[in-house]
């Protein structure tokens, strides 16, 4: 059992993630999912059970959280490590190894358990895993879901009784979530108790047996998987959750069909023999909102890297409006947010990344005309921040208002949603929004249902490097897509 008595706990300086007057209980084969707003305390709770509070992160604490009646404080780590397993957002964050087989045996090692036992336990979890195409695998040649998988196994392994998510799905697409599910149900039904905190609760509806949630660092409610399935979208767009069905929701209307195109003519990129972007032909409406979508490796970023010419082995034809741009001229006509937008931040402060996109830091107007990008996005508070000090979501934030900042005709953003609670996935539908009513056209790659349905007027569909399907988001359009992701 896992109990937490009145606790309080603050990281200090500018945190606002920490938890004040936490009274829950989370019962012996239990599987609780703890939900709210980015910020709320979720992953505070999760670091509390597996003694990253206080063992790493610092700060002040009050109250007890018990581990079987045991304090939690007063654990060695070696202790906690065979009783709590933890896995977390991003899976390379907790590998040691560059082979998937040695990280599966990595924790073992580290409990003292035999070679023989070791490679016993190996073999049992890749079967009820479903993990035996992994072994013996390179974890860099792995997809984001086949590495959470191994993440997931590695914990598997050392058979802890308690299992501790903290936003495992941020980082999947659907078919990946869906992996990851059935990983979650297989320990359900082992009868390990499981806390997850997430963002994405619509896998969960049918595992779990209660949801906690969190607002400001207090536990404000409780709903069964079946009260969250009624309530309105008015009720979840309050409490700041992502739809249980997203599915179902009901789409925003798509502007009226740009009469201008953007033609895509002989893209193609072959890579050590291997095709991985053949499109002969495509014609897609100019200054929309195109999604782009497609399972993890069918091309997508490879598309959105040949756009702007950063593909080295890529070519084809790019027009719009009737002219044509070479690979030179379409470095300056497309901007491209990355996934990891870690890669693409490069100033002291926010403001400044902003002015950079715009090539002009000493004027006023480019300062007021920053700032108030910047208040788009919920950032005007940070403007004197480090953008490395900022959150995973803000850093998002910030290199999409560097996109806009750029004011450029195309703009592409590799996966702009990636562990957003709903507010922040709304705010970057309406700056998405905003891109379009002043012309820009916008290519979206995403898995995120929620985003495509409230913004996006028409979607490509790739699959091994070709578009499989084109349509405008009418009626067709939506049945195609829900059908793609159901």
């Amino acid at each position: 059992m896992i109990e937490f008595h009145d606790v309080t706990f603050t990281y200090g300086e500018e945190s606002s993630q920490g938890l004040e007057g936490v009274s829950l209980h989370v019962r012996q084969g239990e599987t609780v999912v703890l939900c709210g707003e980015s910020g709320c305390g979720k992953s505070t709770v999760t670091r509390l059970i597996n003694g990253l509070i206080p063992h790493f992160y610092e700060g002040s604490l009050e109250g007890e959280v018990l581990l079987d009646g045991r304090r939690v404080r007063d654990m060695r780590l070696y202790e906690l490590s065979e009783r709590v397993g933890s896995v977390f957002q991003n899976p390379r964050t907790q590998f040691y190894n560059v082979e998937s087989t040695a990280e599966l045996a990595f924790g073992c090692e580290n409990l003292g358990i035999p070679p023989e036992e070791i490679r016993r336990r190996i073999a049992q979890t890749a079967e009820r895993l479903a993990l035996e195409n992994l072994l013996d695998r390179s974890l860099f040649t792995m997809s984001g879901g086949e590495k959470q998988r191994i993440a997931c196994g590695s914990v598997d392994t050392t058979q802890p009784d308690v299992m501790v998510l903290d936003e495992p799905s941020s980082d999947l697409d659907l078919f990946a979530i869906r992996d990851l599910a059935r990983v979650v149900q297989r320990w359900r039904d082992d009868g390990k108790t499981l806390v997850i905190a997430e963002h994405r609760i619509f896998y969960l509806l049918d595992i779990a047996d209660r949801f906690i949630y969190i607002r400001d660092g207090r536990v404000e409610r409780e709903f069964t998987p079946a009260e969250l399935r009624e309530l309105t979208s008015e009720a979840l767009a309050e409490l700041g959750l992502r739809a249980p069905e997203p599915w179902k929701l009901k789409p925003s209307e798509p502007q009226g069909e740009s009469t201008e195109t953007v033609q895509i003519r002989e893209f193609e990129c072959v890579t050590a023999g291997r095709r991985r972007l053949s499109i002969p032909e495509l014609t897609l409406p100019r200054g929309e909102i195109i999604a782009v979508l497609g399972r993890n490796g069918a091309g997508k970023t490879t598309f959105a890297r040949n756009l702007c010419a950063l593909e080295k082995h890529g070519r084809g034809v790019f027009e719009i409006g009737g002219v044509s741009y070479n690979a030179r001229k379409r470095r300056e006509l497309v901007y491209m947010v990355m996934q990891d937008v870690n890669h693409q931040l490069f100033t002291e402060d926010v403001i400044s990344e902003l002015l950079l996109s715009m090539g002009d830091s000493e004027s006023e107007d480019s300062r007021e005309q920053a700032k108030e990008i910047l208040q788009s996005l919920d950032l005007d508070g940070k403007v004197d921040r480090h953008p490395m000090s900022l959150s995973g979501g803000e850093k998002q934030r910030l290199a999409i208002g560097s996109a806009i900042a750029a004011d450029r005709e195309v703009l592409i953003l590799d996966e702009p949603t990636s562990g957003l609670d709903y507010r922040r996935m709304t705010e970057v539908a309406d700056a998405l929004r905003a891109m379009r009513a002043n012309g820009k056209t916008v290519f979206v790659i995403t898995h995120d249902i929620e985003l495509v349905l409230r913004c996006c007027d028409h979607a490509i569909y790739l699959e091994a490097g070709e578009v499989t399907h084109s349509s405008r988001m009418d009626e067709d359009g939506v049945r195609h897509l829900r059908e793609f992701f159901q």
